[in-house]
């Protein structure tokens, strides 16, 4: 009896931990390439309800006003500095994202250090944001248009109009 119990806890803890899935098992396959996996991620469609989530774009100034999850507060990456949100509930739940995840997995790491509690980054960036049909936004309101970094980073956009 004691063996099934044991199997039982074991199964039940390995169906519980199961690997994040996007749309593009391709895009996927890179994505577990490139990330390290060292802090909480989320899935676009994990998000449940946006109004209680501080968004950072963790991208450079012109991917942002290309375009960025609404709301969203442009902190960037390579001028990113914790002191910026000193303003903010360090137990406030933010969701970092970039293009892809790497910048946003570095920067959910640097504020982990700085005392924020509850930041997730954004699993597949704002390409996995966009091939799930939600939202993104510009100055001008909802638009297709999503800055893709670069070319080479344009490959793993499937929807949009590419932008670099």
């Amino acid at each position: 009896m004691k063996k099934i119990i044991v199997l039982i806890t074991i199964l039940c803890t390995f169906s519980g931990m199961s690997q994040k899935k996007v749309l593009n098992p391709k895009f996927e396959t890179m994505l577990d390439t490139l990330l390290a996996h060292n802090v909480k991620e989320i899935l676009p469609l994990e998000i449940k309800n946006k109004n209680d989530i501080l968004f950072l774009d963790a991208r450079e100034k012109k991917e942002y006003t290309t375009s960025h999850i609404k709301d969203a507060l442009w902190i960037g990456f390579t001028s990113f500095n914790a002191k910026k949100l000193k303003d903010i509930n360090k137990n406030k739940k933010i969701v970092v994202y970039c293009t892809v995840g790497y910048r946003s997995e570095i920067i959910t790491q640097k504020l982990t250090s700085a005392g924020f509690t509850n930041v997730l980054n954004l699993y597949g960036g704002i390409f996995e944001w966009a091939h799930n049909n939600l939202p993104i936004v510009n100055k001008k309101g909802i638009t297709t248009e999503i800055h893709t970094y670069n070319k080479v980073w344009s490959q793993w956009l499937d929807t949009g109009i590419k932008k670099y």
